[in-house]
């Protein structure tokens, strides 16, 4: 067993000058995670410290004990189930792996800010063939703007939001928590999903939402990264018409929009964009990429979809924030976007993932993880450690003691999205819950499981 720092996480008296969670994890001498100690000295006084999303914090713990991201772990290595991307290798039945990119004699130059119009036109297109078929209003080029990675994307968008109140809710994608807190010009207002009720967000939720708080906005992953909840079909058509009634712009994170499962389809794939009548003034704005959907997060080639004006905007944002993603790669990418090759990908996702959806499900279940809900979408299941022996009963002793076993988790309290930590101090709905991904390969859940069963097992014995 891999030694570690500490079981669980003591909490500071006061809120700790940074303005971090007085409950976020880590030793409390972890000098690169907290602002220096009264009469300790910046050498920078002009930066403030900024928190790393969940992901990267609980990876970076991990590399402190020995956990190599590059490395082949083998049957001893650490099995990563806080890891946010999808293994990456062949699946059966999915088309070949790209292993090379082209570069062009061009491509040495810089890309237009918006992206390259081929692969403007290759994103239209496979929306309006995966979606759009019979519909008079059509996507084009103009309705698209790449980007070099979903929080670029993300980060241009909000960047070209007004004087607004913004809906979010909780849980939600731990990016989101600094994203809301930058851009001054937007209040950020949260909306609580409740674990009792599934997570469920209902039409009626939505237009309360809305007109009750004056939202012009409201920001969500759908499928919804860490619950796996899903809105989808005639609830999602309703979404959508609903917010065309109120003016309220749904900006939708659709990055695991082929990870959706009881959709009856071999290749399940949802979209906001199927329900959108007129694409230049229904306020949909869609961001997706490579990243999860087709399995290549290192390309960093994402995109925006929405009315040409907005479009108009992000891309304007991005000639100051960015500049434009890499020009080979998107190059590359528009060779990916056919309908049959992103069909025939899905079909294989759907096909593994459901499987291991299945066995991460089961495998929690017996060592006593209570799950809420399970997963509609995303390769995540979000489950509470609240019955487990003490010291495990929580998001945080859940994660040290597993990192002792060398497998990775997400402690849930990084989900509860808090733009400026105006929640300081108090503790957070999701402290008992863990986020487990089933991103890696089965032979890793496999592993993890086995461990984190004589985990729990010992602890009880004790």
């Amino acid at each position: 067993m891999t030694e570690v720092l500490r079981e669980h996480p003591e909490e500071p008296a006061e809120p700790p000058e940074d303005g971090l969670r007085p409950s976020d994890p880590g030793p409390a001498a972890d000098r690169e995670n907290r602002a220096p100690l009264r009469g300790e000295e910046r050498a920078v006084h002009a930066f403030r410290k900024v928190p790393r999303t969940g992901v990267i914090y609980v990876t970076t713990e991990a590399a402190r004990l020995g956990f190599n991201a590059s490395a082949d772990e083998g049957e001893d290595g650490w099995c990563n189930l806080g890891q946010g991307q999808p293994e990456t290798g062949p699946l059966p039945g999915a088309p070949a792996r790209c292993a090379a990119v082209p570069i062009a004699g061009d491509d040495q130059e810089y890309a237009p800010v918006a992206g390259l119009w081929e692969l403007r036109e290759a994103i239209a297109s496979l929306y309006n063939r995966a979606y759009r078929r019979g519909m008079p209003s059509r996507y084009t080029a103009e309705n698209v703007a790449v980007s070099g990675g979903g929080r670029i994307a993300l980060t241009r968008a909000a960047a070209a939001l007004g004087q607004i109140n913004l809906g979010h809710f909780l849980p939600d994608y731990t990016a989101y928590e600094e994203l809301l807190d930058v851009f001054r010009l937007f209040s950020p207002i949260p909306i609580l999903l409740e674990g009792e009720r599934g997570y469920a967000f209902s039409v009626g939720d939505l237009r309360r939402e809305i007109l009750g708080r004056g939202l012009s906005a409201i920001l969500a992953s759908n499928p919804c990264n860490p619950t796996g909840k899903h809105v989808r079909g005639e609830e999602l058509a309703a979404w959508v018409r609903t917010a065309k009634e109120l003016d309220c712009a749904l900006l939708l994170d659709e990055f695991y929009s082929h990870y959706v499962y009881g959709m009856g389809d071999v290749a399940p794939m949802e979209s906001a964009a199927r329900y959108v009548e007129q694409v230049d003034r229904d306020p949909v704005v869609i961001f997706d990429g490579l990243t999860k959907n087709w399995r290549y997060p290192g390309w960093r080639v994402t995109w925006t979809l929405g009315p040409r004006e907005v479009i108009d905007a992000v891309a304007s944002a991005g000639s100051f924030l960015d500049g434009g993603g890499s020009k080979p790669m998107q190059r590359a990418a528009a060779e990916l976007l056919t309908i049959e090759h992103t069909r025939a990908e899905t079909t294989a996702i759907h096909r593994a993932f459901s499987r291991k959806r299945d066995l991460l499900l089961d495998g929690l279940r017996k060592i006593g993880v209570t799950v809420d809900a399970e997963p509609e979408g995303t390769f995540y299941v979000w489950g509470s450690v609240a019955d487990l022996p003490p010291g495990l009963d929580d998001g945080h002793g859940f994660f040290r003691a597993a990192l002792g076993e060398r497998v990775i988790v997400v402690p849930g309290e990084f989900f509860d999205v808090n733009p400026g930590k105006r929640r300081a101090g108090r503790p957070s709905r999701f402290r008992h819950h863990v986020r487990f991904s089933f991103g890696p390969g089965e032979e890793v859940l496999v592993r993890a499981l086995r461990r984190l069963e004589r985990m729990v097992g010992e602890r009880r014995r004790a």
